[in-house]
């Protein structure tokens, strides 16, 4: 029996001290209730939000702008409403009361926008004009085609250098073709129809005028 008497004393301050905190928890619970107006004409703000900063739950005025929750002593609460001022409220910690009223009046907050410059609507002429004389940037597409055209090619073939890539294919297409027709006479493409197709595109593109 003396054995026991210590946990019994144990578990009995356990169950005393859970007791003496759940009435302390119980007591700092208060009913926070009010009205939620504007400061300049007393007008009842309905949907203003109204949350426990850090506790993530709220509530909402209704159409007349009053709103109840349960809070706790010492709680921050935050009202809000879209073209006002937030404004912040703290619960005392020494409410002697379990109901708190609050009448809170919300200040506007003005945002000045730049101002709008209102044109007459053109004529079909003036339209006609500006669309076309519009200056529009080239996309992707516009810049591939033009990278893609046969004059713009030939004029960076004759400007731009070879790289190496280019450089290493001519030689191996000239080794080849001399190691092709090595110990006989390479073949006369005089008479040959394709190579005269060839030389007539190369002449109309200029391709033999000499280069400054």
């Amino acid at each position: 029996m003396t054995r026991l008497l210590p946990f019994v004393v144990v578990i009995c301050g356990l169950f005393c001290g859970i007791r003496h905190a759940s009435a302390q928890s119980a007591d700092s619970v208060v009913q926070l209730y009010g009205i939620v107006m504007t400061a300049d004409s007393l007008r009842a703000l309905e949907g203003a939000s109204i949350v426990v900063v850090g506790k993530g739950r709220g509530t909402i005025a209704n159409e007349q702008g009053v709103f109840s929750i349960a809070v706790l002593k010492g709680d921050i609460i935050e009202f809000s409403f879209v073209g006002y001022r937030s404004k912040k409220v703290t619960i005392p910690r020494n409410l002697d009361e379990t109901e708190y009223s609050v009448i809170q009046l919300m200040v506007s907050d003005d945002n000045y926008l730049p101002g709008t410059i209102i044109r007459p609507r053109p004529t079909r002429p003036q339209f006609e004009r500006d669309f076309v004389n519009a200056d529009i940037p080239a996309d992707e597409y516009e810049l591939a085609r033009q990278n893609t055209d046969e004059q713009k090619r030939l004029a960076l073939m004759r400007t731009l250098p070879s790289d190496g890539k280019e450089a290493a294919n001519y030689t191996l297409r000239q080794t080849s073709g001399k190691t092709t027709y090595a110990g006989q006479v390479p073949p006369m493409n005089i008479m040959n129809p394709f190579a005269w197709q060839q030389f007539i595109k190369s002449w109309k593109r200029g391709d033999f005028k000499s280069k400054k």
